[in-house]
């Protein structure tokens, strides 16, 4: 119990819980839209942001966010040029990414411990700018999510029918990508750059395993990720491991459990 009582454990636990609904929720729509691999690519560009922050002295996050949004533009003009072979841009993307951090960790090699926090999760070290942060992203996205609800519906399951019914195509798909590059900044603090991914597609993965709608959908992925970020936050503090590989490797659980109860539900 003294461990609840901790102001640090505190902050973990508030940011774990606002990130554990966008960041699964985000990866949802990312997944029906056969795009479960840009959580990397946006991953990767925030820690080129992050790197340059600290070379700068200026908010890591903050810069990390702007990259990852300039990304998501790069990634939408790439997925039109190369209709056919959508997956390149996400390739290319996350080259330029990579290719921009170690340029970046090699001009500042006295800030690397620091960035190292920011590749594999460092949710103990959340301060009060920190928390707003998480706060303002989990606001703005469930906010548009919930407005935009029905669109987001119909371009996930099926983009062509969503232009034909006169649906702006190319807005919400720029929507989209910006709103899971402001999820990403904010989580890769929390779970780390390298690890942030999995919170974006297992969860999903578990709910496209158990629901039989999309609203059903939308509500598992969102209690699976509450789940397993509060109790892998949980397990870490007790047994002094890392946060972040905590709540990955308990979600794998959680995916390995889901398919379990569902291949026998479909054997009933």
């Amino acid at each position: 119990m003294d461990l609840l009582t901790a102001e640090f454990f505190q902050r973990a636990l508030i940011g774990g819980a606002l990130i554990a609904v966008t960041a699964p929720l985000m990866g949802l729509f990312l997944v029906l839209r056969r795009l479960a691999m840009i959580g990397d690519t946006l991953s990767h560009v925030s820690i080129a942001g992050v790197a340059l922050g600290f070379l700068l002295g200026v908010y890591p996050i903050a810069v990390g966010l702007l990259f990852a949004i300039i990304a998501a533009f790069g990634i939408e003009k790439l997925r039109r040029t190369y209709r056919t072979y959508a997956e390149l841009s996400i390739a290319i993307i996350m080259s330029g990414g990579i290719a921009l951090a170690s340029i970046f960790f090699t001009l500042g090699i006295s800030y690397n411990l620091n960035v190292n926090s920011y590749l594999f999760g460092s949710i103990y070290t959340l301060n009060s700018v920190d928390l707003l942060v998480i706060a303002i992203v989990t606001v703005v996205v469930l906010a548009i999510v919930l407005l935009h609800r029905k669109e987001l519906f119909l371009l996930s399951f099926d983009e062509d029918a969503a232009a034909v019914n006169g649906l702006p195509v190319r807005y919400f798909n720029i929507l989209i990508s910006i709103l899971t590059a402001l999820v990403i900044s904010a989580a890769i603090k929390i779970v780390g750059a390298l690890l942030v991914s999995a919170l974006l597609t297992v969860p999903a993965a578990c709910s496209l395993a158990l629901s039989r709608s999309f609203r059903q959908a939308i509500a598992i992925v969102v209690i699976i990720g509450e789940a397993a970020v509060l109790a892998g936050l949980w397990i870490a503090g007790i047994w002094n491991l890392a946060p972040g590989g905590t709540v990955v490797l308990l979600l794998i659980a959680i995916l390995v459990l889901s398919l379990t109860v569902r291949r026998r539900l479909t054997r009933v």
